[in-house]
């Protein structure tokens, strides 16, 4: 018998839940579709949020004109065969697994067919293109991001499926532990349903849920917290400097026994909450979140509270992360960002124009180094919380100063 994630899955966009941007009525890839102008691009997203679902829709509306392709796996024999099927039609579409995984010599051999529009590509990865694909590749795509789905999106779901296959539910809180345990993985919660539902009807309860998909999490209670809630909670303390809160919500949260996503809020946080207002903070945080992956609960709680004293205590700073920001809506929104050509390498290898900063007083010369578009553009505010970002802020007014004199 096939099961229940496999029986279940959408068969077209309608059924596809938290990517409307994408595949909903308005969607570009539905746009694409109904205008027949279909073009290559790249899924990335968290696992579980409906990347091959999409590709395995388009490829059944293709039939014998799409084909798929494991870059982890498959060969360059296997892709020479699928595109040898071009002679057949006006062009292939290749959905392409693990896209980020392709090997260099494979995607020199796809560019010529990408160029010319005979070839498109459908590429999936839960990697980041920008950082990984090759960008002779990741330039003939249009990149779109999937949306991380929710805990209550899962749920309903659950719900939906539990009905439509007369799995009976009665308490609602199976849902709400299954849409946790899940990771937000669709596959996975509709796995851990199924479970479910192998046992008598009369004990499909939490306890027993719990039991049969062997993953403990925090209870919901008559208030509806959950995991999200508690761990919300914790960082929120953490930024506000409640020490005693903060711990509070890292003791609620250990009882999930979750140390991977613990250590990795707190390490985000370390960066994005208290950044520039303890500079040292990150690397303790991090060996302390080594030390509690390392030795594994309960002796794990000891690091992790030390983590979670150090940053609700610490001097907070979020400079860092809002001059990212602002950064990056730049990028977004700004169509010419030119390099100046006296710091691209090829200048600086000739030496034209580039002038070394270490040649002169203090280190630092005038020149410019942001985009003509961006020359006037201050991103970095420093904060004065701390000793050492208000060092940071003499320093950069220091050299501003020097600047407008020269």
């Amino acid at each position: 018998m096939q099961p229940l994630a496999y029986r279940i899955r959408p068969k077209d966009f309608n059924e596809v839940i938290g990517q409307d941007h994408l595949v909903g009525p308005n969607g570009i890839i539905t746009n694409m579709l109904n205008k027949n102008k279909l073009f290559s691009f790249i899924l990335y997203g968290p696992a579980g949020c409906g990347k091959t679902t999409i590709a395995n829709i388009i490829k059944d509306m293709y039939g014998l004109q799409a084909y798929s392709f494991n870059a982890s796996t498959d060969n360059k024999d296997k892709l020479k065969d699928i595109i040898n099927a071009r002679q057949f039609y006006e062009y292939v579409i290749v959905i392409i697994d693990e896209i980020h995984r392709m090997k260099k010599d494979i995607q020199d051999y796809l560019l010529p067919f990408l160029e010319d529009g005979s070839l498109i590509i459908i590429g999936l990865t839960t990697e980041n293109p920008y950082r990984v694909i090759n960008p002779a590749i990741r330039s003939r795509l249009h990149v779109y991001k999937m949306h991380e789905l929710t805990a209550e999106m899962i749920k309903n779901l659950l719900i939906n499926v539990a009905d439509k296959e007369k799995i009976v539910i009665k308490d609602n809180r199976v849902f709400d532990y299954i849409a946790t345990a899940s990771s937000l993985e669709v596959r996975t919660a509709l796995n851990m349903l199924e479970a479910v539902s192998l046992i008598d009807e009369e004990k499909r309860d939490l306890e027993h849920a719990k039991d049969v998909i062997g993953i403990k999490t925090i209870a919901v209670d008559g208030k509806g917290e959950n995991y999200y809630d508690i761990l919300s909670a914790l960082i929120k303390s953490i930024r506000g400097s409640d020490v005693d809160a903060s711990l509070h919500y890292l003791v609620r949260f250990l009882t999930c026994e979750d140390l991977l996503m613990i250590t990795r809020r707190l390490m985000i946080s370390a960066y994005e909450d208290i950044g520039l207002g303890n500079p040292n903070v990150g690397p303790r945080v991090y060996a302390a979140c080594e030390a509690a992956l390392k030795v594994g609960l309960p002796e794990a709680r000891i690091p992790l509270a030390y983590a979670v004293v150090d940053l609700a205590a610490s001097p907070k700073s979020n400079s860092t992360y809002k001059a990212l920001e602002n950064a990056q809506n730049d990028l977004v929104n700004l169509k010419s960002k030119n390099i100046p050509s006296h710091i691209l390498n090829k200048e600086i290898k000739g030496g034209a124009n580039y002038k070394y900063p270490h040649d002169y007083p203090f280190d630092f010369v005038k020149q410019q180094y942001l985009p003509d578009e961006l020359k006037n553009h201050t991103y970095y505010e420093p904060k004065t919380n701390s000793s050492y970002e208000k060092a940071l802020k003499d320093y950069i007014t220091k050299i501003n100063k020097e600047l407008k004199s020269l």
